[in-house]
């Protein structure tokens, strides 16, 4: 048997090659589109304008230069002091100052007079007398009992307090003769219970140098919850 020479296999166009064989045509019918439209456009809409377009923002303040400031002059120099001449004067080599006696200056002429303390009663009221050695509180113990019977139960129990300064006047065997308030509290219910507890102070008294004197002090009495 003699074999037939078979024809040529023809492979089915791919999209590659359908898209160049299009693409002459395509393109020269896109160029005639977009002109189309151009000239469209031209004769419709002859004049175009872009909206104004203006930004917000808080205008500016010009600033006013403040004026040329004026130099003033160097004042002048002050002039030098004059120097110091010693004066002359005549003077007696035989001046002498005379000796001050009392015989010449008796102490009744002399002014003002010293104070008068002769008759003065310490017990009149507060007053400062001189002492060096300060009164001292022996019964300590005692005071501090006093103070927690005599709180006041409605200010102890709202937790108020207060300090009171009191005068007292001890005389020279240390017993207090008189006690008055000297500052108060803000509180009339703890200035009358600091008095009541002012009369049971005892004191050892004070003494100037030597001698035991009578003096006014002031003392705190002090009211706190524990």
């Amino acid at each position: 048997m003699v074999a037939l020479p078979t024809a040529p296999s023809i492979d089915p166009p791919i999209a590659n090659d359908r898209l160049k064989a299009s693409f002459g045509r395509t393109l020269w019918l896109s160029m005639v589109v977009a002109t189309a439209i151009h000239f469209m456009t031209f004769a419709f809409w002859p004049e175009l304008s872009a909206p104004q377009i203006a930004l917000d923002g808080t205008a500016m303040t010009t600033l006013e230069l403040p004026p040329e400031i004026v130099i003033p002059e160097a004042p002048a120099p002050l002039t030098r002091p004059a120097l110091p001449v010693v004066a002359t004067a005549d003077v007696a080599d035989d001046l002498t100052i005379p000796p001050t006696t009392f015989r010449d200056n008796p102490v009744e002429t002399l002014a003002p007079p010293p104070p008068d303390r002769t008759g003065a009663d310490a017990s009149e009221g507060p007053r400062f007398t001189p002492f060096t050695l300060a009164p001292t509180v022996l019964n300590v113990a005692e005071v501090v009992r006093v103070m927690e019977r005599e709180y006041p139960p409605l200010l102890r129990d709202a937790g108020i307090g207060g300090s009171v300064r009191v005068f007292f006047f001890i005389s020279e065997d240390g017993q207090v003769l008189d006690t008055r308030l000297d500052r108060s509290s803000g509180h009339a219910a703890l200035d009358e219970a600091a008095l009541k507890v002012a009369d049971v102070y005892r004191f050892r008294p004070a003494q100037n140098r030597d001698t035991r004197v009578s003096v006014w002090v002031s003392i705190p009495i002090t009211f706190t919850v524990r």
